[in-house]
């Protein structure tokens, strides 16, 4: 029995979505997303008003069947990273939240998508997740996948910041192929600060009591930022980097968003404990709303919303850098949409599988 399939159709879904800037950068690389989930409440109105062509699954996706999420060529998504984090408890796996992984394995193994991606912090890779990380790709292997996994800086690929991510992409074995980190095109010169945010440096407002937002009266969306005294873990080292420099991480954190670079860099005075510089020409403020939007690549015209910028910071720093999504979408779909490209496999039952990748 011969089944065509129609890669014409370039349907992919995605999961634990977040605000989606990993779902922006394959839809801006030419996929088209039709579903979606995300199951932080303060994150729905901002994922839907900017995505509303996705339909967004607000459920917990441990109660979803696969049966109801729609057929795909591709399944993206970060699962919750907090349990892999270094600057956390890194019990991994055995975290709930590092369970989710498997989340994203199950509907994998029960979509059988042509191809996979998923993402997550470096910490993934530490001595004490070995063994849960071959685990892992032994489970992406025995769902169908040729499997190649990397921890890229985003800094290295047009993004200005640095920001180091575990990826993880599958290639259907029906594919015959492997996808090769070396396809991606890295940039010789990183992005500064001063290219990315440069021209919004006077016209940041703080927030109002509380750290809730200002709303209206930005004279820029959402280019406020939290105010708040610093804790001694922050302040155990330089937050500032220079306006010729790449940003530090953008954190899910607000009290932890870097300092803006109009300030001096922070003067260490022992272990671990360093001071502003009282002679800095401009004042300290973590950064704005809007810039770490930018320095995460969404564009102005995707506005968050939100009543607490604590909020705000969050969905930011929890998402992929959309030009950084993009980079690894395109040489996705290059490899997939090469033109008249023919794939033969065999599936479970014997059957013959033809699929004609066909470009526009």
């Amino acid at each position: 029995m011969n089944i065509e399939i129609n890669c014409m159709n370039k349907n992919i879904i995605g999961l634990f979505s977040g605000c989606g800037g990993l779902d922006l950068g394959f839809q801006n690389a030419g996929f088209d997303l039709v579903w979606a989930n995300e199951y932080d409440k303060d994150i729905w109105e901002t994922y839907e008003k900017n995505h509303f062509n996705t339909f967004l699954d607000k459920r917990d996706i441990r109660q979803i069947s696969s049966k109801e999420i729609p057929d795909c060529m591709g399944i993206i998504g970060g699962p919750p990273c907090q349990s892999w984090s270094e600057g956390g408890s890194q019990r991994g796996i055995k975290d709930p939240r590092g369970k989710l992984f498997l989340e994203y394995i199950r509907i994998l193994r029960d979509k059988q998508p042509l191809f996979f991606l998923a993402e997550n912090v470096s910490g993934m890779l530490h001595q004490k997740h070995s063994s849960a990380l071959k685990n892992i790709i032994a489970t992406f292997e025995e769902s169908g996948y040729i499997v190649s996994y990397k921890l890229l800086n985003t800094a290295d690929y047009g993004i200005p910041q640095d920001r180091k991510r575990v990826i993880f992409i599958g290639y259907h074995i029906s594919l015959n192929k492997k996808f090769h980190f070396d396809s991606l095109p890295s940039k010789v010169l990183k992005l500064t600060l001063k290219e990315a945010i440069w021209d919004l440096r006077t016209l940041a407002i703080p927030a109002i009591d509380k750290n809730k937002t200002n709303g209206e009266l930005c004279y820029v969306s959402n280019h406020e930022y939290m105010t708040g005294g610093f804790s001694s873990i922050y302040m155990s080292r330089n937050r500032v980097r220079s306006w010729e420099q790449a940003s530090f991480t953008i954190q899910a954190g607000g009290r932890h968003a870097p300092i803006h670079p109009q300030a001096n860099k922070m003067i260490k005075i022992g272990k671990d404990k360093c001071i502003f510089d009282e002679q800095s020409p401009q004042p300290y403020r973590r950064l704005s709303v809007r810039e770490c939007a930018r320095i995460q690549t969404f564009p102005d015209d995707f506005i968050f919303y939100y009543h607490n910028l604590v909020s705000a910071y969050k969905m930011i720093g929890n998402a992929v850098p959309v030009n950084f999504s993009f980079t690894l979408a395109q040489a996705i779909y290059l490899d997939l949409f090469t033109k008249e490209q023919k794939i033969r496999s065999s599936s479970s039952s014997n059957q013959q599988l033809d699929i004609n990748l066909i470009t526009k």
